[in-house]
């Protein structure tokens, strides 16, 4: 291993960043509910919702922007629709909260959904559904988060990139899993490409002007483009309504950053629909099987999700390989 790197087991991970949290005005629960979502993203290699969020999360919960010391808060007025208010504190906590609530509700009733409220970035959301699917119910999730993204045909951002997932239990295999968000690429890449001074493909980003761009200063001033063009913007626009209008929270274009400590609340929304597989027919394990088997049958193809569990063997084996210099900032935040 490159001496730029550090092996950690996923415990230590989760030891040291939880350490870092609680010196950062976080509660001991609610350190312990967020190390273990970054952790866990990082095993899965999603690395822009793992280690990298630690320092813009301390510095939130430190400037009172995120209340590390918030209490989500239930309630159940309809028998398959719950709320949680997220209390502007982070995210996490909430969805664990919501997701024991919804497992209930949803075995019950066969179906329910659940709206989480003034929140904040909850993440890779496969493994929020992944979680769902994996106690026997397939499930759907979105978020809305700060702008990012213009409609189709405008120029000025005003959805953010409004990530998807959703999860379906199977018979004797992990579940299916999948994961996306709105935009043709992470805004991740072209930050990094801004940072080390690259050029960014066409395609990928506007200028404020409305104009393509492969400058990625000018592209992170502009807006990103949806994937799938029209149809990417129209599904983002249904994800604002189902995590921002129906849980009463803040719309992409009125939430501050979830990556520095200035402003207001980011105050964003989730929402999560789950289905009791058991409330449908005897034979949908069966059928679904029926389905991927017959795409695995063409070469080339492959199911969703497989660098995630990959990526947990990996770290199962060798460890978990955390960049030095990261290792550092995290560490200077938990002693």
């Amino acid at each position: 291993m490159s001496q730029d790197f550090v092996t950690m087991t996923r415990s230590q991970a989760e030891s040291l960043i939880a350490d870092a949290f609680i010196n950062s005005k976080v509660s001991d629960a609610n350190a312990k509910s967020v190390a273990q979502a970054l952790v866990a993203a990082e095993v899965d290699g999603q690395r822009g919702h793992g280690f990298s969020r630690v320092g813009s999360y301390a510095a939130q919960s430190k400037s009172g922007k995120v209340d590390g010391f918030a209490t989500p808060k239930l309630t159940r007025d309809k028998p398959s629709f719950l709320k949680v208010d997220a209390k502007n504190g982070f995210a996490y906590p909430a969805v664990e909260m919501a997701i024991e609530a919804l497992v209930e509700a949803a075995k019950s009733n066969g179906i329910a959904g659940v709206a989480i409220s003034n929140s904040h970035h909850c993440g890779q959301l496969s493994r929020h559904v992944e979680q769902l699917a994996e106690r026997g119910l397939l499930a759907t999730m979105v978020a809305n988060t700060p702008k990012a993204m213009a409609p189709w045909g405008g120029s000025k951002p005003l959805f953010g990139t409004n990530p998807i997932a959703f999860g379906v239990p199977r018979d004797g295999a992990a579940p299916l899993v999948i994961d996306l968000s709105l935009s043709k690429v992470a805004r991740g890449k072209i930050m990094a490409a801004n940072k080390s001074g690259e050029a960014i493909p066409e395609g990928w980003a506007l200028d404020s002007g409305g104009n393509d761009t492969t400058d990625p200063k000018a592209a992170l001033a502009g807006s990103m483009i949806p994937m799938g063009d029209a149809k990417g913007a129209a599904l983002a626009l249904l994800v604002e309504i189902l995590a921002a209008t129906v849980t009463g929270s803040n719309y992409s274009f009125e939430a501050t950053s979830f990556f520095d400590g200035k402003g207001e609340p980011p105050s964003v929304g989730q929402f999560i629909l789950a289905i009791d597989t058991g409330a449908t027919h005897d034979l949908f394990a069966q059928r679904l099987e029926a389905l991927l088997g017959e795409m695995l049958e063409q070469d080339g193809t492959r199911l969703p999700g497989e660098k995630r569990l990959n990526g947990r063997k990996a770290c199962e084996e060798q460890g978990l390989s955390v960049p030095k210099a990261m290792l550092e900032e995290i560490n200077a935040l938990a002693v």
